[in-house]
């Protein structure tokens, strides 16, 4: 039996002095023009806290808001704030800076974050209120050191600065003196993805139900890799991220594959509970600082906010079939082969008309695709256009040209099978992934039979190799639900034949 979805959880933790001081747009800007005119804007293009809540993307990647809803809102979305918009999400939160750095210091397992004392103090109790923070968590803080100890790590020993409303409070120490794998700057991008994972783990085991007991492996898909000079990618965030959260039970190991690794974690994680391996698999994953404000150039030229101001995370548990869960079809899976080729319409092929054509299903027997879901008021004013809707166009040129679908349905089909982006352009984030939470809850209430996420990534970017990525995988209904009811109506019909005998016997019985 296929294993199933048993929850999700989808964080953001708003970081917009992250934006500035350690987004690559921005710390390469610093280094190639440090009297940039666009460096001295930034700060006027940084949204507050309130605003990055009332967004209305935002509000639905927490799950204040579903996709549908986000459909009928006005584009752009940026200057559209949601009436009503909480911190508190359905599936997660959004995080403030103040309280994130906190948190990051809790996940410091080698003394190199400082925090000031004063800076610790005055936010520590707001801390500890977060619903999934424990107390074992909070008791993790350190009660922080004099502010003028930190300015002596920046200028003395190369620590990276942590600033919160552009004022210095903290710091990340190297953790070597010499390997660049452990400089400041590493264990900084380390520690953030770290953190936003294990945000985003505390709420997918409490979205789905279980103890923190319950979880037997992690799998970690983010984009970041830490080691040390020996073995730079050596990992093991999941593991690290778990001892944090509390997993007690749990082991893990890392899966790297760029924006297309959640996607592959996924079927991994599927894969080992259906063999028996494990009985339940969390794939998390924290976000990404380096690209905080990645479009940043064209969003100030074009005098909108800084809209990639939050770092992403998610968390999805993965469980032994219980017989009401949505599942995930491991017979059913599409893969991006070395012989596929870069062409769109091939890629296209082998992810979606492949893995369909082995079921004997028609790409319109899918009732919802989800691609790369990135958000298109970050995208199009970069240039890129809106990318969940390019990839709906493809999908639906396929079904034409296929015979599964008339020309003229083509504008209907990206509608009625696809979705508006929402997930912020955090690598892997947008990546499929963000609408696995929607699905297993639309499929329960009876509002689509089954959905398709689809991975997409870039393998060049590693210099490596010229190919593309992607693997995809189709999550339905609870078929041993549909197979008990089956059987049981077979078991009542085979009742009512056999009373049926026995009356007709009685009958002959009376009459002779």
């Amino acid at each position: 039996m296929n294993s199933v979805i048993k929850g999700a959880s989808y964080v953001l933790v708003h970081t917009p002095d992250m934006v500035l001081y350690n987004g690559t747009t921005q710390t390469t800007e610093r280094v190639v023009n440090p009297d940039s005119e666009y460096l001295k804007a930034v700060p006027e293009h940084l949204r507050s806290y309130e605003e990055a809540v009332s967004y209305w993307p935002n509000q639905t990647y927490i799950g204040n808001a579903h996709p549908d809803e986000l459909a009928e809102i006005e584009f752009p979305y940026y200057d559209k704030k949601k009436e009503g918009a909480e911190r508190y999400g359905k599936y997660g939160e959004i995080m403030p800076e103040e309280e994130f750095l906190l948190l990051v210091q809790a996940c410091d397992m080698f003394e190199v974050v400082r925090l000031d004392k004063v800076f610790v103090e005055k936010y520590k109790e707001a801390f500890a209120k977060d619903p999934v923070i424990s107390d074992d968590i909070v008791e993790k803080i350190h009660e922080g050191v004099e502010l003028s100890e930190i300015e002596t790590l920046i200028s003395e020993d190369h620590a990276e600065p942590l600033y919160f409303e552009h004022q210095l409070v903290g710091c990340v120490k190297p953790a070597h003196d010499i390997d660049v794998n452990l400089s400041s700057h590493v264990m900084h991008e380390n520690l953030m993805s770290k953190a936003s994972s294990v945000l985003a783990l505390l709420y997918a085991v409490k979205n789905a139900g279980i103890e923190k007991s319950d979880v037997e492996y992690v799998i970690d898909c983010a984009e970041e890799a830490c080691g040390d000079m020996n073995q730079r990618g050596g990992g093991n965030f999941a593991k690290a991220a778990a001892e944090v959260a509390g997993l007690v039970n749990a082991t893990g190991s890392d899966a790297r594959g760029f924006c297309a690794a959640p996607t592959h974690a996924l079927i991994e994680a599927a894969a080992l509970v259906k063999a028996g391996a494990y009985k339940t698999v969390v794939v998390t994953a924290g976000g990404c600082t380096a690209k905080l404000g990645m479009n940043g150039k064209d969003h100030v030229k074009k005098g909108l906010p800084i809209l990639e101001d939050c770092l992403g995370g998610f968390a999805v548990v993965v469980s032994e079939n219980d017989g009401a869960n949505p599942e995930i079809d491991l017979g059913m899976l599409g893969r991006h082969s070395v012989g596929t080729g870069s062409a769109p319409q091939n890629v296209i092929g082998s992810l979606v008309a492949d893995p369909l054509d082995r079921a004997g299903m028609k790409i319109t027997d899918i009732d919802k695709f989800s691609p790369e879901m990135q958000n298109p008021d970050i995208t199009k004013p970069a240039g890129a256009g809106d990318v969940p809707l390019a990839n709906y166009k493809m999908i639906g040129a396929l079904a034409v040209k296929r015979g599964e679908l008339d020309r003229k349905e083509l504008a209907n089909f990206t509608k009625e099978h696809g979705l508006t982006g929402w997930a912020p352009t955090q690598g892997h984030i947008p990546s499929g992934v963000p609408y696995v939470g929607f699905a297993r809850e639309d499929i329960l209430d009876g509002k689509i039979k089954n959905a398709m996420i689809i991975g997409k990534g870039s393998l060049f970017l590693g210099r490596m190799t010229n190919l593309f990525d992607g693997v995809s995988f189709v999550i339905h209904g609870n078929t041993a639900a549909v197979q008990e009811e089956a059987a049981g109506v077979s078991e009542e019909e085979v009742k009512g034949l056999i009373a049926k005998a026995m009356k007709e016997f009685a009958a002959t019985l009376m009459a002779e």
